[in-house]
C-alpha cells in the first residue's frame, strides 16, 4: 500500500471517530439540556438561560455532521421505490448518478453556508458566544457529506456490484 493510501486511510479513520464522537456527544447534550431544563423548571420554577443555545448548537452539530456519517453508512433518507424495482444495469447507473448529483448539491450548499457563516457578526443572547460558532458545523457537515457521496460514486465506478454506500451493498447483492 502506498504512503498516500495509508495517509488517506488514517485520515478517514480519524474522521469516522470524529463524526461518531460529535454525533454521540451532541445527542447526549441535547438530552441533558432538555431533561435538565424541564427538571429545573419543575423544581425551581426557572429555566436555564443557556439551555436553548446549547441545545441549538448540539442539534446543528448532530444534523449536519450526521449527513456525512449517514452517507458513509448508507443510512440516509432516500426515495428508493424506483431503484428497488429497477434492473441491475439501471440500478448501477442510478447508484452513480444519484450520489453524484447529491454531492454537487451538497458542495454548492456548503459554499453558500460558508458565506453565511463568515458573515455572522452577532452573538447569542444568553451565553454571548459568536453566532458563527453556532453555525460553523453547517458548511463543514455539508462539505463532508459531499465528499462521502463522491466516495459512493467512486465505489460504484470501480466495483461490479451495486453499492448503496461505501460500506453497504445493495440488498440484492447481499
Amino acid at each position: 500500500m502506498s504512503v498516500i493510501k495509508k495517509v488517506l486511510l488514517f485520515l478517514d479513520n480519524l474522521l469516522i471517530k470524529f463524526e461518531a464522537i460529535v454525533l454521540s456527544w451532541s445527542i447526549i447534550i441535547i438530552s441533558v439540556m432538555t431533561f435538565g431544563n424541564v427538571l429545573s423548571r419543575a423544581i425551581t420554577g426557572r429555566s436555564w438561560l443557556f439551555a436553548h443555545e446549547v441545545s441549538e448548537i448540539a442539534i446543528i452539530m448532530a444534523t449536519f455532521m450526521g449527513i456525512s456519517y449517514a452517507a458513509r453508512k448508507g443510512r440516509h433518507i432516500s426515495m428508493s421505490a424506483f431503484f428497488d424495482i429497477a434492473p441491475k444495469k439501471v440500478k448501477k447507473v442510478l447508484a452513480i448518478v444519484n450520489p453524484l448529483i447529491t454531492a454537487i448539491i451538497l458542495f454548492l450548499l456548503s459554499y453558500y453556508a460558508y458565506g453565511y457563516t463568515i458573515n455572522q457578526t452577532r452573538t447569542t443572547a444568553a451565553m454571548e458566544i459568536p453566532y458563527w460558532v453556532m453555525v460553523m458545523f453547517i458548511p463543514i457537515g455539508l462539505f463532508l457529506g459531499g465528499i462521502q457521496f463522491l466516495r459512493n460514486v467512486w465505489v460504484n465506478l470501480v466495483n461490479k456490484e451495486v453499492y448503496l454506500a461505501q460500506e453497504k451493498k445493495d440488498y440484492d447483492e447481499q
